[in-house]
Order: structure tokens, then sequence, then C-alpha cells
């Protein structure tokens, strides 16, 4: 597969940023619904800062980016948010150490290491109404896509992006009857029923927001 230019990477981060901060209201109340109501208020302090910070940020690889924006979501974002995404941007980091670009090979093996450390701080998995069941599936849908190397490749990138918006969609919405296992949510038992998890929806608006802004860039 094709190497990209680590900007790309910087696109996909500054994107997700700005998607925490704009929906702020919308994340809290959702989470409001069985939570306490602050996880789109903790995620877009957390952000606020990623994006005022952004000029001085260390690119001298992927990885040292990377590790820049775990430390200041662990240090900023409050709650549970803070360790778990912070957690999954480190693992991210990690993923792609010795890399100077990257292909979506190593995005995958982002995501993958993302989720994994989520699963051990949060101690959740799949299946348990976290954030996780919409990661894991977009995660998957994207390592399909990028194996069939079908498309443009000059807009591989803008379809790739568009599975997974698709996929993680799909999942969060399907977050909707189960019962939360982890968590405040999980304190509210059968309540946790009939509305869908803050976290996985957060990640379907990400996605979808990245899809949409590398077409228009592409």
């Amino acid at each position: 597969m094709p190497s990209t230019p680590a900007s790309d990477l910087e696109f996909v981060v500054r994107t997700i940023a700005q998607t925490s901060v704009d929906n702020e209201r919308a994340f809290s109340d959702l989470d409001a619904v069985v939570g306490d109501g602050d996880f789109g208020y903790s995620l877009a302090r957390g952000f606020e800062i990623v994006l005022a910070d952004w000029d001085s940020f260390d690119r001298s690889s992927p990885s040292a980016f990377l590790k820049k924006v775990a430390l200041v979501i662990s240090k900023r974002v409050g709650g549970t948010s803070g360790p778990l995404w912070g957690t999954a941007f480190l693992r991210a980091a990690g993923a792609v150490s010795d890399r100077a670009e990257l292909t979506a090979e190593d995005a995958v093996a982002m995501l993958r290491a993302a989720a994994e450390g989520i699963k051990t701080r949060g101690r959740s998995d799949l299946g348990d109404k976290t954030l996780l069941d919409a990661l894991i599936p977009m995660t998957d849908a994207l390592e399909k896509e990028a194996h069939t190397g079908a498309g443009d490749p000059a807009n591989r990138s803008a379809g790739l992006a568009r599975v997974a918006a698709s996929a993680a969609r799909t999942a969060a919405d399907a977050t909707t009857p189960m019962r939360a296992m982890r968590g405040r949510p999980s304190y509210t038992g059968e309540r946790s029923i009939g509305s869908p998890d803050a976290g996985a929806v957060a990640v379907a608006v990400m996605a979808e927001r990245v899809a949409d802004a590398w077409a228009a860039r592409s």
C-alpha cells in the first residue's frame, strides 16, 4: 500500500479535535441520559488545549506527534475520558514508533493498538456498550477495505475514510438496545437500554467528519 504524508495524520487528529469542540453540547446531552452528562464537556476542554498548542507539537515523526497529543489529553481531559483517550493516543503512537510515513495498514495498526489500550485501561471489551463498540467494528471494516486494494488510488484515502465512517455509525446505532456494563451508565441497569452509548456515537461523529473533510480536501 502506498505511503501517505505524516500531514494526513495531523489532518485527522485536528479534525477529531475540532469535532469534539463543536459537539460539546450534543455529546454531553447524550451522556446525560444515563451518565453524569460531562462527557462532551471533558472531551472539548482537552481538545481545546490540543488546538491551542497545535503549532508547538513535536512533528519529528508520527509517533512523536501522537505522544504529545496523548500527553495533553491525559492531563487536560477530566473524568474517565482523559485516561482512556490519552491511552488510546499513546498506544497508537507506539504502533508506529518506527515509521516516517504511514500506510493504510499503519492506520489499522494504530486503531487496533488504541482499542487494546482502552480495553486494558477501562477493563472493558466489545459488547460492554462503550466506545469500543464503534471503534472495533470501524477498524475491522477499514482493514477489510484496505486489503481489497480496489478503487482509484488518487481517491483511495477518501474512500477508506468513508467506509470507516459508515461502519462506525452502524455500530454506534447498534449500541442502543445494549445494556451498559462499564462506567457510570452501568449503574443505571436496565435504564441504559434504549439510548446509544455517548462514546460510541462520538467515534461515529468524528469518523463522519473526517470522511466529509477528506472528501472536500480531495
